[in-house]
């Protein structure tokens, strides 16, 4: 048991059990394969090494380099795009090249290992990581908001047409599986977990697959859909092997996905340190809504190259023509007219409470007790040091220099 004190409160939890043989050989393959693809970086190239001159450690300081860990996917964009415009030597901070991995179970072993220290992961993926393995990972600050779809083989329509089939999501502790069984239940169809042989008509299996491997996947008809973060199911688009049937930020209203993690150890020893990585980062998310056309062309694989993708699929995901999808009926929320994808950086308490409660009534592989054990409220004040981020948003004008409430106060809006 673990416990740990919240505004005079002490919230306990549990880790899962002790992993049997098999969970440890698989934790350490794991481990050994993220070793080795953070070292060797992306295909092709050398080992990765300082991204330019050594930050003069000043204001920002700290005793460590920024060490950078992304899935290639948008949702890592505001941390690329302080890289590659200086924003942490700005702040007075050495860093070395940003680090892809292939899958999250990589990216998150990798900051268990303290390989990386500065990463973006799904946010069940952080309540996960915390309350169920007991890492002290915190969040401090949102990467990014909706910038995820369900992506469907052209022959199906409606929800309905998923019956008896298969849909992959990245991983079970994602806002993709909850908004995903959010819709499925919805049309009256029930989510089977894993396992193999023919859903039953009123099943929808779900499998948990690497974001790169779901558009060939989709073209092969191994899986009827897909739900995943940016820039996949645009590639779907543009390769015409698949349609987008719903965006998530059309379930959930301005959900978060993607969170930027530090060690609580940086956080308690290494303040400054910290600080300065989400001034960085925060900077970044007001360049990127400000330069979303030259943001697809910066991170390209025609441009710096931190996303193996085209330009014309990011181009499609930072700057949409909404009206298409509109008139199709993707969109059903007309009035919310949800951004294909958006950054802002505050972790609204309201969201990790809500999340807490959601993520309870979805089914996941594995043992979920310390679902059940977690208070939603003290969760949302556990999981979060929301410090540093009040303090750079305050830097570059405030809440309302993103379009935020002065009062950073929400209500969770959650209509399938």
């Amino acid at each position: 048991m673990v416990r740990t004190a919240v505004a005079g409160e002490e919230l306990e939890y549990w880790p899962e059990r002790p992993m049997s043989r098999r969970e440890f050989l698989r934790w350490l393959a794991l481990v050994v394969g993220s070793t080795w693809l953070a070292a060797c970086g992306p295909l092709g190239s050398e080992v990765p090494g300082s991204s330019g001159p050594s930050g003069r450690q000043g204001q920002g300081g700290g005793d460590q380099p920024v060490r950078i860990g992304y899935l290639p996917i948008t949702d890592a964009c505001p941390l690329l795009v302080a890289d590659a415009l200086g924003y942490y030597r700005d702040e007075g901070l050495t860093v070395e090249k940003p680090r892809p991995f292939r899958s999250w179970a990589q990216i998150a072993e990798a900051f268990q290992a303290r390989q990386v220290n500065v990463i973006h992961l799904l946010m069940p993926a952080a309540l996960w990581l915390r309350y169920a393995r007991g890492f002290p990972a915190r969040v401090v600050a949102w990467n990014h908001v909706n910038g995820s779809a369900l992506t469907v083989h052209p022959d199906v329509r409606d929800l309905a047409d998923l019956a008896g089939r298969v849909v992959a999501v990245p991983f079970w502790y994602s806002i993709h599986n909850v908004v995903l069984q959010l819709l499925l239940r919805r049309a009256g169809l029930r989510p089977v977990l894993g396992g193999t042989g023919q859903p039953r008509p009123d099943e929808v299996r779900l499998i948990v697959m690497g974001p790169p491997d779901m558009v060939p996947a989709l073209a092969a008809g191994q899986i009827a859909g897909f739900i995943v973060a940016e820039p996949f199911n645009a590639l779907a688009e543009l390769q015409g092997q698949g349609r987008i049937l719903r965006f998530t930020g059309d379930v959930w209203k301005e959900h978060a996905c993607c969170v930027v993690l530090l060690h609580e150890e940086d956080l308690q020893r290494r303040r400054a340190w910290a600080e300065a990585v989400i001034r960085a980062v925060v900077r970044a998310q007001l360049w990127l809504r400000q330069h979303r056309g030259e943001a697809a062309r910066l991170l390209s694989r025609e441009g710096r190259g931190y996303l193996p993708q085209p330009r014309e699929a990011l181009e499609r995901v930072f700057s949409p023509d909404l009206e298409p999808y509109l008139q199709a009926g993707v969109i059903e929320h007309r009035d919310w007219l949800p951004p294909r994808i958006d950054f802002q950086p505050y972790p609204y308490p309201s969201y990790t409470a809500e999340l807490v409660r959601r993520l309870a009534d979805t089914r996941v592989e594995g043992d979920t007790a310390f679902l059940r054990r977690l208070a939603p409220g003290l969760a949302a004040r556990d999981l979060v040091d929301e410090g540093p981020v009040r303090a750079a948003l305050e830097a570059v004008g405030g809440p309302r220099a993103f379009g935020l409430p002065g009062d950073l106060e929400r209500v969770e809006v959650v209509k399938a």
